[in-house]
């Protein structure tokens, strides 16, 4: 039975690995005959998988450990009395934690996921989703270096940001139900459900509800960033380059290819900045606004941890308030007043 039970995470397991092995030491190891050499366009879509890989694992990890640690060592209780009773209270609270939670667009899924299972609001959940992967030192340093020239785009992003969460914050809270999150899969059931958490030491539970659930969003992060790879290869720029100088046009285009990237917050100024000669400073918020809250991985993890109806509401609600948010403040940087 216990083998059976980590089968699917263990051959995930030995697969990463070997992936691992196959990019570092494929010229020991792995025989000419398969080698990419033939293939350039597979040979750069398996390096830029890897970079994204590489780049995410560290937080999804660390998102898991922090959702077994609430689960475990956090009671309803203690998270219900650090709540604000007013709405609008509890949505600034939140960004307020945005600033100190250490984790990206993946890993505060899972973390969110659990909160909102311990009591915290499904509105205050939100605006964590919405502003953790950007409320941060490490995003905004990045940020300031790839825009040094530009201090609009910086302050931008952190202003759109907030924005963004106090408006999805007040729309989730007056027309989302409170059930959203999805029927949780983890093989290991903690608390009074269960003989087997009973028996165990809270450590050990500890150490099995992070693997797994650090198995379970990492399924659908592989698949998320496996297409992110395909696109990033295949993207034609030519194309980009001739509707970039159109506000609606650029701005839609910006945040669908920083759907499709999936870069990390950490980073994707670099990535933004190389694009800034050809698209609109409103184009470029909505790629640095967006992409972190919502990129093709973090979608799937979500659709694994929230029901459907939510992410579908999530998204689109987050798209169009990011997008007119970018118009206007794009139209606000054109005219020097931002």
């Amino acid at each position: 039975m216990l083998l059976k039970r980590y089968t699917g995470n263990l051959l995930l397991l030995i697969l990463l690995f070997l992936l691992l092995a196959f990019f570092f030491l494929g010229d020991v190891f792995i025989p000419k005959a398969i080698d990419f050499s033939g293939y350039p366009m597979l040979h750069s879509v398996f390096v830029v998988f890897l970079g994204l890989f590489l780049e995410s694992i560290p937080f999804l990890f660390l998102g898991a450990i922090a959702s077994s640690f609430i689960q475990l060592f956090i009671s309803e209780e203690i998270i219900q009395r650090m709540i604000p009773k007013r709405p609008l209270t509890a949505i600034f609270a939140a960004i307020g934690a945005a600033l100190i939670i250490p984790v990206c667009e993946c890993a505060i899924i899972p973390v969110v996921r659990k909160l909102i299972q311990k009591g915290v609001p499904v509105h205050a959940g939100v605006v964590l989703l919405v502003t953790a992967p950007i409320l941060n030192v490490i995003v905004f340093g990045s940020t300031y270096y790839a825009f040094q020239n530009n201090p609009a785009i910086l302050y931008g992003r952190i202003i759109l940001c907030v924005l963004t969460a106090i408006i999805a914050g007040l729309f989730i809270h007056i027309f989302s139900t409170k059930d959203v999150v999805k029927e949780e899969k983890l093989e290991l059931v903690h608390g009074h459900e269960h003989e087997h958490d009973i028996q165990s030491s809270k450590w050990t539970s500890f150490i099995d509800h992070t693997s797994q659930e650090f198995f379970l969003v990492g399924r659908y992060f592989i698949i998320g960033a496996l297409f992110a790879s395909v696109f990033q290869v295949f993207m034609d720029r030519s194309v980009m380059a001739d509707i970039g100088q159109a506000p609606i046009k650029g701005t839609a285009l910006m945040m669908g290819i920083a759907f499709v990237l999936s870069l990390c917050s950490s980073a994707d100024a670099f990535v933004a900045a190389s694009f800034s000669h050809s698209f609109l400073p409103g184009s470029i918020l909505g790629f640095l606004v967006f992409g972190p809250m919502l990129d093709l991985k973090n979608v799937l993890i979500m659709m694994s941890c929230f029901k459907r109806s939510f992410v579908v509401t999530y998204v689109l609600l987050v798209f169009a308030v990011v997008f007119s948010l970018c118009l206007i403040a794009g139209g606000l940087i054109s005219k020097g007043g931002f």
